[in-house]
């Protein structure tokens, strides 16, 4: 269903993004993939065309506006337009807030808010100027509870949910653009390689002890809504293992 749509996916080196760039390149969409480590974005791209899908791979740092410009810039240039945007990229360097650790507080701010905001600004006005287009958001199950040494992670991916919600009353019936927020609870990815607080290395080993999801399924998740009918907006998808409890 997603024969010549174009896909703008961030944060596609690794895990969800990465996952979600090869589940829409087989889907039949035309996928420009984005991250900051270009050499696993080549090898993305390369291991697509290899399935017989299309792909470009282009540096990316959501954090700065004028490479989110760029990034949806390139895949106009190459392909006319984006019709989905992933906004995939984030971190999780968890931390309790007595730490002070503020630095990555504003890395955070940076990436899981600023660069949602960048790269909607950027994709949004000929996705409006076509009165089409699907934004996905990617949150976190973060975006709808709080738990402690999460605070600021937890309010970041709460603005991101909320964030969604405005975009889709906003544009939604107005201008014909879906937007789909993800809330997944634990993953195995990368993320908790960003946790420098110590105190919570029992979290992270407890973590990796369950059946965590797996970047696929998320990826699954992102393929359900934008491959739904036009008149259908999957508005959330909250998913957890089975064995996480909050």
């Amino acid at each position: 269903m997603l024969e010549g749509k174009v896909a703008a996916v961030t944060g596609a080196s690794s895990g969800i993004g990465r996952a979600t760039a090869l589940a829409l390149a087989r889907a039949g969409a035309r996928v420009i993939a984005g991250a900051r480590r270009a050499g696993r974005l080549d090898a993305l791209a390369s291991e697509i065309a290899a399935a017989g899908g299309t792909a470009i791979a282009r540096p990316l740092d959501v954090a700065e506006r004028a490479s989110c410009e760029a990034f949806v810039r390139a895949a106009a240039d190459e392909w006319g337009r984006v019709d989905i945007l992933v906004n995939n990229a984030g971190l999780m360097p968890l931390s309790f807030v007595k730490r002070l650790k503020v630095d990555e507080w504003e890395r955070m701010v940076d990436v899981n808010i600023k660069g949602v905001l960048y790269m909607t600004a950027a994709a949004l006005p000929a996705m409006a100027e076509a009165k089409s287009g699907h934004i996905v958001n990617v949150s976190s199950v973060a975006g709808r509870l709080v738990f402690p040494a999460g605070s600021v992670y937890c309010g970041t991916k709460h603005f991101v949910t909320a964030f969604s919600e405005g975009l889709r009353q906003e544009l939604s019936a107005r201008s014909g653009i879906r937007v789909t927020c993800i809330e997944p609870g634990v993953v195995a990815t990368e993320l908790t390689s960003t946790i420098t607080d110590e105190s919570l290395s029992s979290f992270v080993e407890g973590a990796k002890k369950m059946e965590a999801l797996r970047s696929e399924d998320i990826a699954a998740s992102i393929l359900y809504a934008v491959e739904a009918p036009a008149h259908v907006n999957v508005n959330e998808v909250l998913i957890r293992p089975r064995e996480q409890e909050r």
